[in-house]
């Protein structure tokens, strides 16, 4: 009875309880019962493993999470009150509250420093939840070269008290966050009901034709997780191979019919000759220009050996550029984002056996490429799929564009792609 009513004047509970509405309170309560019943505890408390199961956390990531809604008791049960607060700060706290929260959870060891090798446990984590039912893989068959993409984009200083260690501090962390923001999507809606869907764990489904070896394509889940990190929700429903190098032949032309079909969104992805992969996610159709377009949606991404994404800084404007059958030096034909001209973050000339990538000031980041200059080895792009173009684009997988356009030559005229004569 007294250790009840201590619970119940609890300040840190009171004040989490003041956040909630009445009826958030109740629902509260409701998921609480539940979870203990699960827990077999007579209605007392919830375990770990219950707790984890609902939530879809698992390995050091959960049971870390645990631990701090748990108050760090040590005791395997968590109480109504622990949910009330722990719930208090990741949905009605401030963001400096939940930041702090999310920065605690990495620090696997409990001892105010955040290890590499703790970065290291809490991506396998991140990635065993988001991937596993894609992939039907765990931690110990997850490979390493995945995990250190994403670690690659974080900044470790030394640590003056380990041998050799490295440690990442609050800030690095927060913009390494930044760089990767399915992870802070993922770690920001860890106690979201599952029932309503969670971000940060949406993977778009990869469609392409059956006649395609899927050992071609440079788009990978994890890769593709990334990505949609950046988009709304509707953006990373699903995503439609529009064009290949090794299918649809090195064709500056058939790369713009074949996305003259989409127009809408697409996702270019660069694999070049050193194996470095990056690209660019166009939020405007690709379409022929004379200088600059496009809108503050677009956004740059390294994939490897460094997986970040790259927004605009508002610098200026130039986020795509689409130049077709110009003859002016000064407007160079070939697809590109941000920078200058003759100096972009990235290009792809006409022939689409080289370009360029520079640091730019239109997106944040460095050079995507490991050189300057570029040789591409694999050009691949993807169609979004929205809500209302859904069939046009889906259609796009099934065949080229001059296949099914060939009768409609005034179309295929407007782009400047129409063959010479009938075949």
């Amino acid at each position: 009875m007294g250790n009840s009513q201590a619970r119940r004047t609890d300040p840190d509970f009171e004040s989490a309880c003041r956040k909630f509405s009445e009826k958030e309170l109740k629902d509260l309560k409701t998921l609480f019962i539940s979870l203990a019943s699960q827990s077999r505890s007579n209605g007392q408390f919830i375990i770990a493993s219950v707790f984890q199961a609902y939530y879809g956390i698992h390995g050091a990531l959960g049971a870390r999470l645990f631990d701090l809604a748990s108050r760090m008791r040590k005791d395997q049960m968590l109480t109504y009150e622990d949910l009330v607060i722990v719930k208090s700060i990741y949905e009605k706290g401030c963001r400096n509250e939940i930041e702090n929260f999310i920065f605690q959870l990495v620090d696997l060891t409990c001892d105010g420093l955040v290890q590499r090798s703790e970065v290291e446990a809490l991506m396998i984590s991140v990635l065993e939840t988001v991937l596993s039912s894609k992939y039907t893989i765990t931690g110990d068959s997850l490979p390493e070269h995945v995990v250190q993409t994403f670690i690659n984009a974080a900044n470790f200083t030394p640590a003056s008290d380990c041998d050799g260690g490295q440690i990442i501090s609050f800030e690095d962390f927060k913009e390494w966050c930044n760089l990767v923001p399915s992870l802070k999507k993922f770690l920001g809606s860890l106690l979201t009901s599952p029932i309503t869907g969670i971000s940060g764990r949406q993977i778009p489904e990869l469609l392409y034709s059956e006649n395609i070896n899927p050992s071609l394509l440079i788009m990978r889940k994890e890769y593709a997780w990334h990505i949609a990190g950046a988009l709304q929700q509707e953006e990373a429903q699903a995503w439609a191979l529009l064009y290949h190098n090794s299918v649809h032949g090195l064709s500056f032309n058939t790369f713009m019919g074949n996305l003259a079909v989409g127009r809408g969104p697409s996702i270019l992805l660069v694999k070049d000759k050193e194996g470095y992969i990056y690209g660019g996610y166009a939020s405007q159709p690709w379409e022929r220009h004379s200088n600059f377009y496009g809108d503050m949606k677009s956004f740059l991404f390294s994939l490897s050996p460094r997986a970040a994404l790259y927004r605009p800084t508002g610098a200026n404007s130039n986020m795509q550029w689409c130049a077709m059958n110009f003859m002016s030096a000064s407007v160079p034909n070939g697809l590109g984002f941000g920078g200058q001209v003759n100096h972009f973050g990235l290009f792809l000339s006409e022939s689409f056996d080289w370009g360029h990538s520079f640091e730019s000031v239109t997106y944040k980041g460095p050079r995507l490429s490991k050189t300057a200059d570029i040789f591409p080895e694999v050009i691949e792009c993807w169609g979004v799929v929205v809500k209302g173009n859904d069939q046009e684009t889906l259609n796009a997988v099934k065949g080229t564009v001059l296949e099914r356009f060939k009768e409609d030559r005034n179309l295929l005229n407007m782009v400047g792609i129409a063959n010479s004569s009938d075949q």
